[in-house]
């Protein structure tokens, strides 16, 4: 039916209507596929309406399905289950939804599922299920954990999975797939007892990605649609204006990290001129330092100034989302928290302190600002070294061509689906045939085989070949030919740690007096005593005890304060980010070798730079592969700049001592950042001319990765995640969680029984193939070596240490010395360097 001339158009265009809004194209044409039962993916740029493009179909649909008694019918069933990683995020899209049902007289309710609803609330919803059901990943999967849930999804019409390209290639994108395809089941089977047609539809929302398609692919699988589902894609343009903030002074030795601060000062005439700002910092430790200086600069921005990250108490990021809702903050201090579609219409301005990584990541930022489409989004890069201003350039260059990464998905991620199995099992059981049918349907479990689907039967039920001794693994057992855990112990255990994001043990900070702050690693805190001050949620506190698990804090004036460190890993250069860097590097060797100025005020600001390190060694381009080597007191250094992210060169230069220490037997140390990585010795190192290529074949390199690296102790590492996601580490209840030394021993434990005893079990092997396709990034290793192979390399030999290799060298310094030793050590080195010019 044409969807102009329904009910529910002509009722939500008059609404759109009546505040000045017309739709666009593309939310037209998702209106009229969810009308025809269709699904698909909407993908749209940051802040032009794609929530209502989904959103708004819905309620199109139930208007024409009763035309007559739209407005008066309620207590409908749920409808619209919308599937959000964000919690934050969550809220938002309720706050919005709410105030359209409002305002069309609609009797629907919209409820939100995650950590943060209450016990209370939850059983509002279980006696009444809200026909708009607002969830993250995790609270859709303790929904498939309780008894009678297919009674929740009977009536359900639309699944909407928001933000789908962040989601879908993390193990949080697997629990949506294997939900879906759960909840695909259950309502074929409503259908066909009903005799009706199976009317729900899936909808995945995201922002533009290299794989588009692929994204599509993921998602409906679950569905087998023969046509593949429809692409929806908002042909918007949104204008971003990104403006560098460069430093008076260009360092040209310059190093990670400590620049940035000593920027803040810049940033004050940009919060005077915006209504609010938004202040990206890539880490919450870094996020709380920001924090503090720009109170301590400028104290008038007290009650002006808030911070926002994971580690802050729960009503506290709620009272700084609602104040950025209503216009009460000039600033937020953010890391990724406030990253992902959340709609703050007063933010007019983005400051990005530090390399976002990713073009991605860059303009999902970006479009936090001047968040509706015809508004203009604008975003500083606020560098923390001088030469991140390439990457300000490359940023630059990327968005105008419109450059999109890819997110590539997970396959066979066998702990995830240990979980599930246990899920249902806790629920009301699950035959093995008709779910072995259901999970490879999805994209990530499609090629899993009939004997490992056995294989982790088996494993629930037994614990498997190593573990069936112990009844601690003997979970599920079969009654009536279904699969379910009696044991009321075992079933609560489960639901309390359903999710597959692991974390080292988190404390709870308090005041002594009352009143919860926060939470910070146990690490953290283990090297604290009483009386000790550090920062949280933008607090100076000071420790008084550790009670039950709880850090009891008191406030403190002390005038120097920790900052707790969190865990996770140091974000990679993304590979379409890291190929725009070596052109940038391209366009600066011409600048130098022509003696020209370049279009870009970061290239001509960093010419100083430039032209010291052509000087004295060279500026490769971007069909070159530098190779340094210098001699220090330290010893003999080999520096190699191939710009593809830590993590490649984490494993390459590995891979390249080991190739080294064939030719001759050597030990290296090594150190990496995102633009190349250092080898040094107390011996020369034998690369010339004659061999420089032959270390940088693909040839044997499978091979020479598993022999360079220890990939045995590095599975073991990533074997605790996983061994933690399949249920076979408990973390504690609680109020006791087990400490994470504990935990990192009882999965070394568990490892090494599985080595000797069952050396094929599938979690073992997922231990190793994660470690190759995530720590190591064999694909781009392999892609790089392609690259190198048809590059020229170019040997220098500096008489000392060049630009480039500076802030390697510093990072490899980092572990040994404290920030301010550090800092210190590099104020002396940077002047011996620089007296030598």
């Amino acid at each position: 039916m044409e969807l102009t001339r329904t009910k529910g158009y002509t009722v939500i265009s008059s609404w759109l209507a009546s505040k000045g809004f017309q739709p666009f194209a593309y939310q037209q044409e998702t209106w009229q596929h969810i009308s025809n039962g269709n699904s698909g993916l909407v993908n749209a740029p940051t802040g032009s309406g794609k929530t209502f493009s989904v959103f708004l179909g819905a309620l199109i649909q139930f208007i024409n399905q009763h035309p007559d008694r739209y407005a008066a019918k309620g207590k409908n069933g749920l409808q619209l289950l919308w599937i959000t990683p964000l919690r934050a995020l969550a809220k938002d899209i309720g706050r919005a939804m709410e105030e359209v049902i409002r305002e069309l007289g609609l009797q629907w309710q919209v409820g939100i599922r995650n950590g943060d609803t209450t016990t209370a609330e939850r059983q509002r919803q279980k006696r009444q299920m809200p026909e708009v059901l607002v969830i993250t990943p995790e609270s859709l999967h303790l929904l498939l954990a309780q008894k009678d849930y297919p009674e929740v999804f009977k009536h359900l019409k639309i699944i909407a999975a928001d933000e789908w390209h962040e989601l879908m290639s993390s193990k949080r994108g697997v629990q949506v797939e294997l939900a879906i395809s759960r909840i695909v089941a259950i309502n074929k089977q409503y259908a066909i007892s009903n005799k009706q047609t199976s009317p729900l539809s899936v909808w995945g929302i995201s922002a533009t990605i290299g794989n588009l398609e692929q994204a599509k692919e993921v998602l409906l699988a679950p569905l087998a649609l023969a046509g593949g589902g429809a692409i929806v894609r908002a042909r918007l343009r949104k204008d971003i204006v990104v403006e560098s903030i460069v430093p008076e002074e260009i360092e040209k030795y310059p190093w990670a990290g400590h620049l940035g601060v000593k920027l803040a000062h810049r940033v004050l005439p940009i919060l005077d001129q915006s209504r609010t700002t938004l202040i990206f910092i890539n880490t919450r430790a870094m996020s709380e330092v920001w924090y503090q200086t720009l109170l301590t600069i400028a104290p008038w921005l007290a009650g002006q100034i808030a911070l926002h990250h994971g580690s802050i108490e729960n009503e506290l990021r709620t009272w700084v989302e609602d104040a950025l809702h209503e216009g009460k903050l000039k600033a937020v201090v953010a890391t990724a928290s406030l990253d992902l579609g959340v709609d703050f219409r007063p933010v007019e301005t983005v400051i990005q302190v530090g390399s976002p990584k990713s073009v991605a990541r860059f303009l999902q930022r970006a479009g936090r600002s001047g968040h509706s489409p015809d508004e203009v989004s604008r975003i500083y890069f606020l560098p923390t070294n001088s030469l991140e201003l390439v990457e300000a350039a490359a940023l630059k260059d990327a968005i105008e061509e419109t450059l999109n990464e890819s997110r590539e998905p997970q396959l066979l991620c066998y702990d995830v689906l240990v979980q599930y199995l246990c899920t249902l099992a806790v629920s009301d059981g699950f035959a093995a045939q008709e779910l072995f049918r259901e999970v490879t349907s999805t994209y990530c479990y499609r090629d899993l085989t009939a004997e490992e689907w056995q294989e982790l039967l088996y494993f629930i039920t037994s614990g498997g070949n190593a573990l069936q001794q112990y009844d601690e693994y003997k979970k599920a057992e079969v009654e009536d030919g279904l699969y379910k855990i009696t044991s009321r112990r075992m079933a609560m255990r489960h639901r309390m740690h359903i999710g597959t994001i692991v974390s080292d043990s988190m404390l709870k900070v308090k005041f002594i007096t009352g009143g919860y702050v926060g939470m910070v690693e146990e690490g953290f805190i283990a090297r604290l005593e009483p009386g000790d001050a550090f920062t949280l949620a933008g607090r100076q506190l000071e420790l008084v005890m550790i009670k039950e698990m709880t850090v009891l804090v008191r406030k403190s004036n002390a005038t120097k304060a920790l900052v707790p460190n969190w865990g996770g890993s140091r974000m990679s250069l993304s590979a379409s980010l890291g190929t725009v860097v070596r052109e940038k590097f391209d366009e600066a060797a011409r600048m130098v070798l022509d003696q020209k100025k370049v279009a870009g005020e970061e290239l001509n600001a960093l010419r100083p730079l430039f032209e010291l390190q052509a000087r004295l060694s060279h500026l490769p381009r971007k069909d070159e592969l530098l190779v340094e080597q210098i001699e220090t007191r330290d010893g003999f250094h080999l520096f190699v700049y191939p710009f593809e992210g830590r993590l490649v060169h984490e494993a390459m230069a590995a891979v390249l001592a080991y190739r080294i220490g064939r030719i001759l037997p050597i030990t290296f140390s090594l150190a990496m950042n995102d633009y190349g990585f250092e080898l040094l010795s107390d011996q020369p190192i034998p690369v010339d001319d004659s061999n420089v290529y032959d270390l940088f074949t693909t040839d044997n390199l499978m091979e020479d990765i598993q022999r360079s690296v220890n990939s045995t102790e590095m599975a073991k590492r990533k074997f605790r995640d996983i061994a933690v996601i399949g249920g076979l580490i408990f973390q504690g209840y609680p109020g006791e969680f087990k400490k994470a030394r504990h935990l990192q021993a009882s999965a070394g434990l568990l490892f090494n029984v599985f080595n000797e005893y069952d050396p094929g079990n599938v979690l073992l092997r997922q231990a190793f193939q994660e470690v190759f396709d995530q720590q190591m990034e064999e694909v781009r290793l392999r892609a790089m070596l392609h690259r190198i192979r048809h590059s020229r390399i170019v040997l220098t030999f500096p008489k000392r240490l060049t630009p480039l290799c500076f802030p390697i060298k510093v990072d490899s310094m980092r572990e040994n010395l404290t920030s301010e030793k550090l800092e210190d050590r590099v104020r002396k080195m940077q002047a011996q360097l620089e007296r030598l010019e």
